[in-house]
């Protein structure tokens, strides 16, 4: 009797094994069929992702350094260089007169700077922004504004 539980046991054993390497191996089948696409997360991408590298360095000016990474490369690039002046802002009362002094005006000094990952048929696979600034009153970066906007 404590033979044929023995035999029993191990043959429950080896199905129990079976089957979680059965399930293992559909697991990874239906994972080896999956491939994730990276969406755009911004204007930037939205706008350059999947174009010609030589259209955005033809509009843009040439990149300031290169890197190769494997079957793509990496450019950095920088420019946009632009002065702004953000005028003061003051207390409004009545009558549309002018109160005291909330924010002195200042200037600001912009500059983008990116990185773009371009693959070896020179497109556009990605874009990562390196230097940047808010832009007017809350609204998009300066970068958005001016390589997307363009």
């Amino acid at each position: 009797m404590s033979i044929m539980k023995t035999v029993r046991g191990s043959v429950t054993m080896n199905m129990r094994f079976g089957m979680a390497v059965s399930l293992a191996a559909a697991l990874g089948l239906a994972l080896a069929g999956c491939t994730t696409t990276a969406s755009p997360k911004n204007e930037i991408e939205t706008r350059w992702v999947g174009q010609q590298a030589g259209a955005f360095f033809a509009k843009f000016g040439p990149p300031a350094s290169d890197t190769a990474a494997g079957n793509s490369t990496n450019y950095v690039w920088r420019g946009g260089n632009k002065t702004r002046v953000v005028p003061a802002t003051y207390e409004e009362l009545e009558g549309g007169k002018r109160g005291k002094l909330l924010t002195q005006a200042r200037t600001v000094y912009l500059r983008c700077e990116v990185q773009l990952t371009v693959s070896s048929d020179y497109v556009i696979r990605g874009i990562r922004t390196i230097v940047d600034r808010p832009g007017v009153d809350g609204g998009k970066s300066y970068c958005a504004e001016f390589l997307a906007g363009a």
